[in-house]
Order: C-alpha cells, then structure tokens, then sequence
C-alpha cells in the first residue's frame, strides 16, 4: 500500500469518539505487542485479541500489520521530534536555539521507544513494505524540523545564506537514534551539550 492509498484509507474510516478510542487502542497493542515479541512474531491474530478487537474491525482501518505498525509509530510520543523542533520558541541565539530544539526532542522521547524502534529497523531489513512506509510516513515527516532554526540564524547573521538544514536533520536524527537505540544510554544533559559544540555548529559554521 502506497502513501496515497493510506491516505485514502484513513478518509475513508468512521469517524466520532468511539471509533477513535477503539483505533487507539488497537494502536497501543501493536506498540505492546512489538515491544514484547518483536515484529516478526505480532500477528493480526495477536493484535485482536489484545487490543479487543475483531479482525475485520483492524483490516477496515489498515490492510496488513505494515500499516497498523507504521500508524502506531505516527501516534507515538518519540515520532513528535519534527513537530516539536518546528514549534519551539526562539532563545535569540543559534546555540541556544540548537540546545532547545535538542532539549525538546530529547524530552519527547520516551524510555519504551530503544526497543520499539529498534525492532522496527531491524524488520525494515527484511520487510520491504514496511521499510517504505517508514520512510514515506515517519522519516520524510520530519524533513523540514530545523529549517526555522536555520533561516532565524541567517536573519541574524549568525549563519551565510544557504545553510542545508537537512544535513543537520540527518546528523542529530542519526545520533539520537545511536545513543537511543544502539547504545541504549539517556539523552543527558552532556550528551546534548556535545551534539551541539562538538557536532552540529562545527558542522554548520565549516
């Protein structure tokens, strides 16, 4: 299923609180479910019976575990970086500003998404499905996060015209998820004064 096919299927859903309430909560047990056994072994089966659900209620909302996994990850706390950073209000200063916006997404990430997300890369390796969708619907949604920071440093001439802000994106997106995932350490207070001095404004200021 594509991106505009997802898009369709979500116009396509019943609306109102109660159909809200029972697509989260079918939502949150496939986060359950992929913490506890993993990609690989989270079935539609599995995924009905924890989230109380029947199956032709899943299959109306998503065609495949792929989609429901991809839409768990949409709702989860962690995936609100992009929106976080484009949000943050303005410290007056391109570090201090680097230092929010990281400050921000470091909060927003919580202590269940090490294991949810690195079992969701290491399906992506051999679920072809899944690893577009994770692209498409997660990955490119962030694409744009430190823009504003970006052109706010150009206004004030801290920064040349021009900057690429999505190598930043890549760069601190990369680093998150090497501490988060791969080294499974917390995003301290040293951790996020090192992205900035030592990566993300060497990077930046060339």
């Amino acid at each position: 299923m594509n991106a505009v096919n997802i898009e369709q299927d979500r116009a396509n859903r019943p609306s109102g609180p109660r159909a809200e309430a029972r697509e989260q909560a079918i939502l949150d047990a496939a986060l359950e479910l992929l913490m506890e056994v993993g990609y690989d072994r989270l079935s539609m089966d599995a995924l009905a019976e924890r989230a109380h659900a029947g199956k032709a209620t899943i299959y109306r909302h998503w065609s495949g575990k792929a989609q429901v996994v991809v839409a768990a990850l949409q709702r989860m706390k962690g995936d609100e970086w992009g929106r976080v950073v484009r949000d943050f209000p303005s410290t007056g200063s391109l570090r201090g500003d680097l230092l929010a916006a990281i400050d921000l997404i470091a909060c927003s990430a919580a202590d269940a998404d090490a294991d949810i997300l690195g079992g969701v890369m290491s399906a992506m390796r051999i679920d072809p499905e899944l690893a577009e969708l994770v692209r498409t619907q997660v990955l490119d949604s962030k694409k744009g996060s430190f823009t504003g920071i970006i052109e706010q440093a150009e206004r004030r001439g801290e920064l040349p015209p021009g900057v690429s802000a999505e190598l930043v994106e890549e760069v601190v997106s990369a680093l998150l998820i090497n501490r988060l995932v791969v080294r499974c350490q917390a995003f301290d207070e040293e951790f996020k004064v090192h992205v900035v001095d030592d990566v993300v404004l060497p990077l930046l200021l060339g």
